[in-house]
């Protein structure tokens, strides 16, 4: 077990936090937000002075480099990948990170705003901490772990390499990435000119767990066609389309197939954006589920609903349109279980018990997964992502180092005896 000092990390991404990364859903351009390259260009300078090969900024925002392997036998080239933008939902401009040592339980107050408090009792994983040190920011922003801890790990881990030669490994290609949060991450990732075999997304939440399952996921359009005529005239001929679509959300079971109603495999549908008038409105739904199967099988859902209500309000019409979004990465990563099972292994030769998860969303990983680059999910520690109260402890990020250390090292192990 690799016992890594915080000194390979800590400074780092207490570094990385402060710069303001977040990334626009709004924005056209690619990435969404120039601010997200201000990490990027220091993250390269940062490749160079630990003596890696290939560092780049490619014209699409992602670094990528190289770590040469240091063993003579043939070991598949693995890719650490983690990426640099942060949530819209919640500002990560000025971000005032703060180091709780010794952390003795009980709620933590956040002085820039103490109605901001991160309680043991909503956080069960706080309540183990007894000892640690915790980081939060001061409570007026989210802290921006998601994914700074990733990238900060990462640079840990090679650090770390790089101090300690002897320790084996196959070559190591790295990339961070751009506009993960707003689904948008791979879409000009050149997966070979990345050059990788496998891969894995530090990306995760709780220490000791690996993901290889992610939502299946659609988009749905619902448009909703009334009949618009002046109000003074309207007796018997307006069909108001906006009561259509708010019979059409009522419609909606109150306890079920929502994101605030499901948990674990649970999928949902979840309408989260209206527009429109009396003549026209549009309502975008998410579909997420862990099977094709259950995905469709709420699509149907959504169709037969629109049949009903559409025949409640004669002369309206309303049509259901879907687009595909990505799909469950496990379909792709079961064809490769070493990936998955080297990953296990490496959790619990860091000193952690390994478990399976599976994510509730999306990841950069899901998508590269269908593109021929299976790549599960690896924890970096952190917790209440997207949140100003967000938190990970300094102890789970040492574990998260040791990690892809110990990753690195079974794949040159495990080729070895394959040899």
């Amino acid at each position: 077990m690799y016992e890594i000092s915080p000194d390979y990390f800590l400074e780092r991404f207490l570094s990385y936090v402060r710069i303001d990364t977040q990334s626009d859903p709004r924005s056209t351009s690619y990435p969404s937000a120039a601010r997200e390259l201000d990490l990027s260009r220091k993250l390269v300078e940062e490749l160079r002075q630990l003596g890696l090969s290939d560092v780049e900024l490619t014209g699409d925002g992602y670094v990528m480099a190289t770590l040469p392997g240091n063993v003579e036998h043939p070991v598949p080239v693995i890719g650490l990948i983690a990426h640099v933008d942060t949530a819209p939902d919640v500002s990560g401009a000025n971000v005032k990170p703060l180091i709780h040592r010794n952390y003795q339980g009980g709620p933590i107050v956040l002085p820039g705003d103490t109605e901001i408090v991160i309680d043991p009792d909503m956080n069960p994983d706080l309540k183990t901490m007894t000892g640690y040190d915790i980081i939060t920011t001061d409570g007026t922003t989210l802290l921006g772990a998601d994914n700074k801890a990733g990238v900060a790990e990462i640079m840990g881990a090679l650090h770390y390499l790089t101090d300690h030669p002897h320790i084996r490994h196959g070559t190591i290609r790295v990339a961070f990435t751009v506009d993960e949060e707003v689904g948008r991450g791979v879409d000009y990732f050149d997966v070979k000119h990345f050059g990788a075999e496998y891969a894995y997304t530090i990306d995760g939440g709780a220490a000791g767990e690996v993901e290889d399952e992610t939502f299946c996921a659609d988009s749905a359009t619902v448009t909703i066609e009334g009949v618009n005529v002046h109000p003074g005239y309207a007796y018997g001929k307006m069909i108001n389309a906006l009561k259509v679509a708010a019979r059409y959300l009522d419609s909606l079971p109150a306890d079920a197939l929502s994101p605030e109603t499901t948990r674990e495999r649970e999928g949902y549908v979840h309408p989260n954006t209206m527009r429109g008038n009396v003549e026209k409105m549009v309502i975008d739904f998410i579909v997420r589920d862990f099977t094709v199967e259950g995905l469709k099988e709420k699509e149907r859902f959504l169709e037969e609903l629109a049949g009903k209500v559409a025949g409640q309000f004669p002369g309206s019409r309303i049509g259901v349109s879907f687009s595909e979004s990505y799909r469950n990465m496990k379909y792709e990563i079961d064809k490769h279980p070493e990936v998955v099972s080297y990953a296990m292994e490496a959790v619990e030769r860091a000193g952690l018990k390994a478990r399976k998860g599976l994510i509730r969303g999306g990841t950069d990983g899901a998508r590269l997964s269908y593109m021929g680059l299976p790549t599960p999910n690896i924890f970096t520690g952190g917790h209440n992502f997207h949140s100003k109260k967000e938190w990970i402890a300094v102890q789970d990020m040492q574990k998260a180092c040791a990690t892809i250390v110990h990753l690195v090292e079974i794949w040159a192990e495990k080729s070895k005896q394959k040899d």
